[in-house]
């Protein structure tokens, strides 16, 4: 995790993180929000600092989750505040590749979980994209 840079601002009244990702100023959005007690991280693919992929599903799910983890950290959150995750990924019937990473992670955490497949992502390269939502006690 250590080429992930994650950035502060404070917008509104929100602390905002921000990953450098190419999207971010396009769509205006940031990586994660901080609102008082609440993080929500926006949906996160798994693509390299470099701009390449991991190969794999379950590259590209740690990569994602790594990204995430990184920017709730940053925020002040840990994995054990994490309360829901969404994840979309393009070929549902690798679930297995998604769940042995995911619950490498939170297995013990035990979040409210919804997997749900789709056709494409913003990259024809990504294969999944995750979101979460935290709060922080």
């Amino acid at each position: 995790m250590s080429d992930i840079n994650i950035t502060t601002s404070e917008r509104f009244g929100r602390v905002c993180a921000s990953s450098g990702s190419q999207w971010e100023p396009k769509m205006g959005y940031s990586r994660a929000v901080r609102s008082g007690n609440v993080i929500a991280v926006t949906g996160t693919v798994g693509i390299n600092a470099d701009g390449t992929w991991p190969p794999t599903l379950a590259g590209q799910t740690q990569r994602a989750l790594d990204i995430i983890l990184a920017a709730l950290a940053r925020l002040g959150g840990k994995p054990e505040h994490v309360i829901r995750t969404r994840i979309y990924c393009t070929d549902i019937s690798k679930w297995e590749e998604i769940a042995s990473v995911h619950g490498r992670i939170f297995g013990e955490i035990r979040p409210a979980t919804t997997l749900l497949g789709v056709s494409k992502l913003i990259d024809d390269a990504a294969q999944i994209e995750i979101e979460v939502d935290a709060i922080v006690a």
